[in-house]
């Protein structure tokens, strides 16, 4: 049966039409009520569609605050495949860290309620690690392809945790200190993926 509900919510705004812009609608809600709080249909209504047309674009609520996720991982992938072989394994691997955490000084709010509720909300992290899991992938096969190994193997599996680690911890600093910049701790979290741990 079809959804007869006119949300509310529409009048004056115009419907959302890609997965950003539902995310974006979505972000909104989790932290104005909360993300438990927030329901698909709440959303759904918020951005001016129907339930239907939600689980489209997401699988779950889950995933909204991870936005157009796929898409961002075959930019990563594509910018690692275009770099020069002659570029060290750790400054390829770093300028990977630091082009995908990249983003418009305008996005730096909504940036944050993103990271905030992906790295603290007790119920996405289940969800995060399966996330996380496709970002390693991309990271462990660049460094197979340079050490002609698997991307299964123990070295390239390892890079790929590093560089996690790195990209975590240095949100978690970020989202500590308002006036930090994401970019210096990235930079400065890499120290052990160029000399390892003093």
């Amino acid at each position: 049966m079809a959804d007869r509900r006119r949300p509310s919510s529409r009048v004056g705004r115009r419907p959302a039409t890609s997965r950003g812009e539902i995310s974006d609608v979505g972000l909104e809600l989790f932290e104005s009520k909360g993300f438990d709080e927030t329901s698909i249909d709440d959303i759904a209504d918020a951005a001016g569609i129907a339930r239907r047309t939600f689980f489209r674009y997401f699988p779950s609520k889950m995933a909204v605050p991870w936005g157009d996720f796929d898409s961002h991982l075959h930019v990563l992938r594509t910018l690692l495949d275009d770099l020069p072989s002659d570029v060290s394994l750790a400054d390829g691997v770093m300028s990977a860290i630091l082009d995908f955490n990249r983003f418009p000084d305008e996005e730096r709010a909504v940036h944050r309620t993103r990271m905030r509720l992906i790295l603290e909300v007790p119920a996405l992290q289940a969800y995060s690690t399966l996330m996380y899991q496709g970002w390693r992938r991309v990271i462990a096969e660049y460094v197979a392809r340079r050490l002609g190994a698997s991307p299964d193997d123990l070295a390239p599996r390892t890079a790929g945790w590093i560089a996690l680690g790195i990209a975590i911890s240095a949100y978690e600093q970020w989202l500590t200190d308002e006036n930090s910049d994401l970019a210096e701790l990235l930079v400065t979290g890499s120290t052990p993926l160029y000399s390892g741990l003093p």
